[in-house]
């Protein structure tokens, strides 16, 4: 009676238990799809849950939302900006043999990428939405470990480095500073990374996932 309890608990657990975000990359200003994957053919209604907020869908591509339904249930998210990175739960309701409405839910973990550049000497602007991080890390050239130069609850940890309207900001931007910095969650997915490449007149910054 004991291992048949054991059995039932652990069938419930491994039920209820959340699989790990698919990740999709999108580039600032374009388009990005969350695909559904459902072969099923009627499909009454959809929801995008991001941040525990509903996200109102249109139900055509031709409307002028930002988000909108493709196909049978996949959902496109147009014109991204970095306030788009995150988690997104897609719920799909669907009817069974029984003409009940059952729930197909995907999640995702969305990295927008940008690429910008900035002189030597000025002072480089990381509009990364730090409300939404938790962490951001840095890692040199020539190195193969990160280092944690802001956190939440310990603030920043790096010279040169402040932070202004929820922005990162790296004063009189130098070489030393090349590298790759990466923005993480509470979860400690990552919603941006940012590659920082030396050039003699500028330095070329790609953000990317």
């Amino acid at each position: 009676m004991f291992n048949y309890l054991c059995l039932v608990l652990l069938l419930n657990l491994l039920k209820h238990s959340v699989t790990s975000p698919t990740l999709k990359v999108g580039i600032k200003g374009g388009d990005v799809t969350l695909p559904c994957h459902y072969d099923g053919s009627e499909i009454p209604d959809i929801h995008l849950i991001s941040r525990s907020e509903n996200i109102p869908v249109c139900q055509t591509e031709e409307c002028s939302c930002r988000v909108c339904k493709k196909g049978a249930c996949d959902v496109v998210i147009k014109d991204l900006s970095f306030s788009d990175a995150g988690k997104y739960i897609l719920r799909v309701y669907h009817h069974n043999d029984q003409t009940e409405l059952e729930p197909h839910i995907r999640t995702y973990q969305l990295c927008v990428d940008d690429e910008v550049s900035v002189k030597i000497g000025e002072e480089l602007k990381l509009d990364v939405l730090l409300s939404n991080a938790d962490e951001v890390q840095y890692q040199s050239r020539r190195s193969t470990g990160w280092k944690e130069i802001w956190r939440r609850t310990d603030g920043v940890q790096r010279e040169r480095i402040t932070i202004r309207d929820r922005n990162l900001i790296i004063n009189e931007f130098t070489l030393r500073d090349a590298g790759s910095y990466r923005v993480l969650d509470p979860d400690g997915e990552i919603l941006i990374t940012v590659k920082v490449r030396g050039e003699r007149n500028s330095v070329l910054i790609h953000l990317h996932c």
